[in-house]
């Protein structure tokens, strides 16, 4: 059967919608947030902390009344989740079995296999010092060695990393964003303390990279997954494994208009796929407030919608995180957010915390389409958008001298004085 041609309407839904961002947040409080994480798979961590830490923000535009210490709880207090990876995410403590397999493989990187190789000695040391006196920080060691070309310098400290990426260790809790490492079988549950099967864990990945992306194409579903498994894999072999998800009826192929070659969804995401193509709202994806179109969204600079370059393919809209580019070399600003309006992203916002103050300053804000400033029903879902941003961070004030047009600043000055 020929594949489906989507227009690029239905996949924005789709792929909004099965991330949780659209029409609007569908989760609420600790068990909301549970579930929440659980649907999309995985949140991207990052320890820079402007406004708020990204995978915050990015949980914010999710669960109405997220708060971080829910997260925390449910990370270190209940081990419902771990948070793992060179690019560090959190994910749901029943998936462990499957990176464990990815733990393993990462002893066998020419890297670590050297770094392993010349300082058995250290991680030894490291290791039982740890089993005996754990949950240990970086700060609880004293070495003092440098090792070039290693993240963190510190002798220790690249034990401890090596030790936690090769599964020995997990983070227990964290200081601030300093990671507490102990034992692996003191922090995961033992149903989950084990090691998936190959097998499996190729099904599992194959599986929930599509999951958390909700559509991808056979590049990039390629990418993810070999990247997961830490295997070499061309295209040839990709589109083989994913012929071999169709046959079986786990992965579906459809096109999409404007764009070349196949994409794939789950199988079982095609009835919310078919009802968004009609005009229709999944029942599971109701709002328990406002819509997107209602109030406005800042999502995360990391955000799976949006970052490495999504934003351009699902919403023909550019955005780079230039947080680490030199300030004159930056087209908008350090830690700029792109702004969710309905289905679409149509300006980006620049936010600071004075947290001495308790004063949210934004500090850049652009539109994609200037029109967009002159409609009062944008101007009304940004200023309810931001009070309740301003609110997440305990801010008791707005100031926003750098936005034009003038109508949107002094809409913005005024939010936290006024209750919708």
């Amino acid at each position: 059967m020929k594949p489906r041609t989507l227009t690029n309407e239905t996949i924005r839904h789709f792929v909004l919608g099965r991330q949780g961002l659209w029409p609007g947040r569908r989760w609420s409080g600790p068990t909301g947030l549970d579930t929440a994480l659980h649907v999309i798979g995985s949140v991207q961590m990052d320890p820079l902390n402007v406004a708020a830490r990204a995978h915050h923000i990015a949980l914010w535009g999710r669960v109405d009344a997220y708060a971080p210490a829910d997260l925390e709880a449910l990370m270190y207090g209940q081990r419902r989740f771990f948070d793992y990876g060179g690019v560090l995410r959190i994910r749901p403590m029943a998936h462990l079995p499957y990176w464990r397999l990815h733990m393993a493989r990462r002893r066998d990187e020419p890297r670590w296999a050297a770094f392993r190789a010349e300082n058995g000695p250290l991680i030894r040391d490291v290791l039982r010092e740890v089993e005996t006196g754990g949950p240990l920080g970086n700060r609880d060691f004293t070495g003092t060695a440098s090792i070039a070309n290693y993240r963190g310098g510190k002798d220790t400290t690249v034990a401890l990393y090596y030790l936690w990426l090769t599964g020995e260790l997990m983070i227990d809790h964290r200081r601030g964003f300093d990671r507490v490492y102990d034992v692996r079988d003191r922090v995961a549950p033992p149903e989950h303390n084990r090691v998936s099967t190959v097998r499996d864990a190729e099904r599992f990945f194959a599986r929930s990279v599509l999951a958390h992306y909700g559509v991808m194409s056979e590049r990039a579903w390629k990418n993810a997954v070999a990247g997961a498994l830490l295997e070499k894999m061309d295209l040839a072999e990709a589109r083989r494994r994913l012929a071999g998800m169709q046959a079986e009826g786990s992965a579906t192929p459809v096109r999409i208009e404007g764009q070349r070659g196949l994409h794939y969804v789950l199988t079982d995401d095609l009835p919310a796929i078919e009802d968004v193509a009609t005009g229709t709202v999944p029942a599971a994806w109701t709002p328990v407030g406002a819509t997107t179109h209602d109030e406005v969204v800042f999502l995360s600079p990391l955000d799976t919608v949006s970052a490495s370059g999504r934003a351009a393919a699902l919403f023909d809209f550019e955005y780079r995180w230039e947080v680490y580019k030199p300030a004159h070399k930056r087209r908008w600003g350090y830690y700029t957010l792109p702004i969710l309006w309905g289905d679409r992203l149509v300006a980006r916002l620049d936010p600071k915390l004075d947290r001495e103050r308790n004063v949210l300053r934004i500090e850049g804000f652009w539109l994609e389409d200037e029109a967009t400033g002159n409609d009062p029903a944008f101007i009304a879902a940004l200023s309810r958008g931001l009070r309740r941003f301003a609110r997440f961070l305990g801010a008791v004030e707005v100031e926003a001298d750098t936005v034009g047009p003038s109508a949107i600043r002094r809409e913005l000055e005024r939010v936290v004085e006024r209750e919708d």
